[in-house]
């Protein structure tokens, strides 16, 4: 935990490996800092002294992305949560991001870390939470189950932050492709206004092509999947034939894909995508929103092959 006396701004590190890949977890909210193999980096992750900038491999609990003005209704009863996105007013990517996590299990592949999410003003609801981050011969695997442990209802939805490299150091020559049919549309707080679909416009990426100068911020969904569920978002080097596959169970019926651009320490040099169990301001539509009993519990997965 500690580099000298100073205790790492991430707080302890969980390295797990297979074959020459190696992937690190920290305690500071419970996400991936790095993931490589051999010597090339898989995700742009962040020092072991950093901090976690722009949201690198963070854990999206228990709502991913935003919600406007950080105000929304469940039962009949209104809620207002903190607004840590200032200048947009709103409130981003959950609770968890900053809080401690233990790690339950750990083994030379696979680490277990688990957090309990209390009541608190805005979201008064227990949450049980464990993220299983595993290696193998297909890559980094991230199972991820949340169990409502108060004694009522609780609105719940979940996300991860993964920015994705092929090394070239920037999007515009990598090649992507996203098997979605629909995109949704924001407004200057990075809300949804409205969807349509990607056929005939910038964002149709159902066929691989090149990123080019187009800047992404947007939220996609009617997913085509595989025979196996899952769908996948692929990124090429046609330089270096280097490829990047994160894929997403039926959990994740969401992508987000952000190519950094006003954020200057991720602009444009890798790609956050982003698997979601709902869009952007769920808590206020209702849009794929989770709601669970007492007791029960939601599981979502997804990963990373190379």
């Amino acid at each position: 935990m500690t580099a000298g006396d100073v205790v790492l701004p991430s707080g302890r590190q969980f390295e797990i490996a297979h074959g020459d890949q190696r992937v690190v977890v920290v305690e500071v909210g419970g996400g991936l800092r790095s993931y490589t193999v051999g010597d090339v980096d898989v995700l742009d992750g962040y020092p072991v002294d950093g901090t976690c900038t722009s949201g690198r491999g963070q854990v999206l609990i228990p709502w991913p992305n935003r919600i406007e003005d950080g105000r929304y209704d469940f039962d009949g009863i209104s809620h207002s949560l903190p607004l840590d996105e200032v200048p947009n007013r709103n409130a981003i990517h959950g609770l968890v991001r900053w809080a401690a996590w233990t790690a339950a299990e750990h083994e030379p592949d696979r680490v277990v870390m688990a957090h309990v999410v209390h009541p608190q003003p805005g979201y008064p609801f227990s949450l049980s939470l464990s993220i299983e981050y595993s290696l193998s011969d297909a890559g980094l695997t991230v199972h991820t189950s949340a169990t409502n442990a108060g004694d009522r209802d609780c609105p719940y939805g979940c996300g991860a932050h993964p920015y994705l490299t092929a090394g070239t150091g920037v999007v515009n020559t990598l090649e992507l492709r996203i098997p979605a049919a629909t995109v949704l549309r924001s407004d200057e707080r990075s809300l949804p206004t409205g969807s349509e679909p990607v056929a005939g416009t910038d964002y149709d990426f159902r066929a691989r092509r090149a990123i080019g100068g187009l800047v992404l911020d947007n939220a996609f969904t009617d997913l085509d999947r595989d025979g196996d569920g899952v769908a996948r978002v692929e990124l090429w080097d046609p330089a270096s034939g280097a490829a990047r596959t994160l894929w997403m169970d039926e959990a994740y019926p969401w992508v987000m894909v952000f190519s950094g651009d006003p954020l200057p320490d991720v602009a444009r040099r890798a790609l956050a995508v982003e698997p979601m169990s709902c869009p952007p301001n769920a808590f206020r539509s209702g849009e794929n929103l989770v709601r669970l009993a007492p007791g029960e519990s939601h599981t979502a997965t997804w990963g990373i092959s190379v």
